[in-house]
Parts: C-alpha cells; structure tokens; sequence
C-alpha cells in the first residue's frame, strides 16, 4: 500500500472525526486498512518499550509499522487542520445535506462489507443483528451524568477511545452521552492539565486493551466479527439520518444548546416542526453521491475478501 494511499485514508479519517456521530474507525473500517491500523496499535507492547530502551530505533520502526502510523497521522492532521472551520460551518448552516451525505456513504460501506462476510451462518446473522441492536441503543439512549472524580474521567477516556475505533460509534457522541462533552471541552479550554492527563491516561489504556481484543477478534472469527462491525454500521444509520427531531439538551463550554438525544423523522415531518425545507432531492443526490464515492474506493483499494 502506497504512503499516497495511506494519507488520502488519514485525510477521510480526520474529516470523519470532525463530525460528531461519526467515526473515524468507520473510515478505516470502509477503506480496507481496519485490520492493519489495529496492529500498529497492538504493536505497542513490552517489545517495543525494550528496543526503545535499547536504542534500536530502526528495528522499534518497523516493529510497530511506524512509516504507516507516520502517513495515517499526517493526513488525519492533515484534514483536521484543513478541513474543521469548514465542515463545522457546513455543520452548522447545512447539517441536513452533510447528513445525507455520510448517510449514503455509510450505507454503502455496510453493503459493501456484507460480502467479506462470505457464507451467512445462523450465528453470523446473530452478531450482525447485535451489532447493529448495540449502536442502535447507544444512538438512540438519552444522555446520563457520569460522576466519580477523576476515577470517572479516566473512565470516560477509556469508553469514548474505545468507541472511536468502533465502526458506527462515535466517540464525541458517547461523551455526549456520559454527559462529559461539555466538561472534556472546557478542560482542554482552560488546560487543566490534571484533568486532560487523567483522561489521556484512560484514553491510552483503553486503546491498548481494546485494539488487542479486536485484533484477536478479527483473527480468531473473522467472519463473526466482520459480521458484528458491519451491524454496528447499519445500526448508526440511526445517528446520520438527515432529518431528526430532538429530545433531550446540553449546553456545550461555549454555552450552546446541544442536542443529545435525538430520533430519526420523515422528512415532512421535519418540515412541519422546524419550518425549513427537507431538501429531499438534494439529501438523494448527496445520498447517491457518497455511495458512490465508497463503490469508487472499494474498485480502487479493495478490501478483505470472504471467509
């Protein structure tokens, strides 16, 4: 795989993460390098600490796949640093076409996926419909208050890094959800260093234990749990449907309202309780277009065949 090919994957990965609602890992997931950045992520281990200690930098750089890491990194900063002012203002002043948007890509991409599945067994469909039950109950799950002290700020940061590399699941969306969103942003905003490097701890320790456990997933029952990521996708089709109507409020660090928990609508419904126009050809055609643009790099890069 190219260093071009790696940093045009990092660059979709970081316009993803802007988004909330939408996961970086989904990208990775639909661009066929999933399973690779796992293991780069595994790859940090006692083995790695001791030729770091050793002072065997080469060896430590091909040990944990460092000249992949190196492009990923580069285009996921890349896109953020390019890419936030604009997908934030195309957030704010024209969320129903976005939506659309990821809508059709990532409906494609679990279309898509559904092949790598190969032979449909009764426990196969099982873990797709679980996957897609588990991201439906988090989409669609009102927000709640996560207390604890610092013990529940190293919990959030080991949940939400999890979730971020989940397909589907979003991991702004989940500190929404463990209602430490506005809390996490005002921490990074006034630098409470002792908040940010407890949460960064957590952060860190969830991704080493979880990239392990879905690395061993994916190796052990390939099948099972390709099946089981792909219903996680079709699951947060809840979360990126175009017209959706709010239940439930937070106020963000900026001292906006924020919608928490929202659920799906039909389009004239949506015109009837906000009075702005559904746009529904224009959501079709942004629809169409992202799927599009998963077909065109699925023919391009592939991805995992069948098992």
């Amino acid at each position: 795989m190219s260093p071009v090919g790696i940093f045009l994957r990092g660059l979709l990965m970081g316009a993803a993460d802007i988004v909330p609602g939408v996961s970086g890992g989904t990208m990775a997931f639909i661009t066929g390098i999933y399973d690779r950045l796992l293991g780069s992520i595994r790859s940090f281990d006692l083995a790695a600490l001791r030729l770091l200690l050793a002072g065997r930098v080469r060896e430590l750089w091909r040990h944990v796949d460092g000249a992949f890491l190196l492009a990923l990194l580069a285009g996921i900063a890349t896109s953020i640093l390019s890419l936030a002012r604009l997908i934030s203002w195309v957030l704010e002043h024209h969320p129903v076409p976005l939506w659309a948007f990821f809508f059709g890509l990532i409906l494609a991409s679990a279309l898509v996926l559904l092949q790598q599945v190969g032979r449909w067994t009764p426990g196969r469909v099982a873990c797709l419909a679980l996957g897609a039950g588990a991201a439906l109950l988090v989409a669609l799950s009102p927000a709640m208050g996560l207390g604890g002290g610092l013990a529940g700020v190293f919990l959030a940061g080991f949940v939400a890094i999890c979730a971020m590399i989940l397909p589907g699941i979003s991991g702004s969306f989940i500190l929404v959800l463990l209602g430490m969103y506005a809390t996490v942003l005002a921490a990074i905003k006034s630098l409470d260093l002792l908040f940010i490097a407890v949460f960064a701890l957590g952060a860190a320790c969830g991704l080493m234990v979880f990239s392990r456990l879905l690395y061993w997933l994916l190796h052990r029952f390939h099948a099972a749990t390709m099946a089981l990521l792909t219903g996680f996708l079709f699951g947060s089709l809840a979360v990126v449907w175009p017209w959706k109507r709010a239940l439930d409020w937070v106020v963000d660090s900026q001292g906006e309202p924020r919608p928490v928990q929202q659920v799906p609508i039909l389009p004239a419904e949506y015109l009837q309780l906000t009075g702005d126009s559904p746009q529904t050809w224009l959501c079709l055609g942004l629809a169409v277009f992202g799927a599009l643009a998963v077909w065109l790099v699925h023919w391009r890069w592939g991805g995992a065949r069948p098992s």
